[in-house]
């Protein structure tokens, strides 16, 4: 039986609940659907201020999208060292950064053709 298919303006939805929820930084929503040759539809892209932070996002996010969509990721990579973990929501896929990685990688400026929207923080 195949996957019922999560509403992808859901899922952002509740990746950004869950990222706020730990107090995620800087998130950005890159949309790459009118791009050609893309991996997925959106990119989320956030920071933590440190590696114990980070996996706190992605078990937030991890716990948020289970208990709401009843969905989890395809794959999740590189909770090891956790400067940037990676998370496969097959249409959707999560960066989850420490700063100074975002900053080494700058994936929002690899993908600058994308429309990107700027979540503000309240904190």
């Amino acid at each position: 039986m195949a996957k019922k298919q999560t509403n992808a303006d859901d899922l952002i939805t509740t990746i950004i609940t869950g990222i706020e929820d730990v107090k995620g930084k800087d998130i950005s929503i890159l949309d790459l659907r009118e791009l050609e040759n893309t991996v997925c539809d959106y990119f989320i892209v956030c920071e933590g201020t440190s590696n114990t932070q980070v996996n706190a996002i992605v078990s937030s996010i991890q716990k948020k999208v289970s208990k709401e969509l009843k969905d989890k990721p395809f794959n999740v990579e590189g909770e090891d060292n956790a400067e940037w973990v990676l998370m496969d929501y097959v249409n959707i896929v999560v960066h989850v950064f420490q700063k100074h990685i975002r900053e080494y990688y700058d994936i929002e400026s690899l993908w600058g053709d994308a429309k990107t929207t700027i979540i503000k923080s309240n904190y």
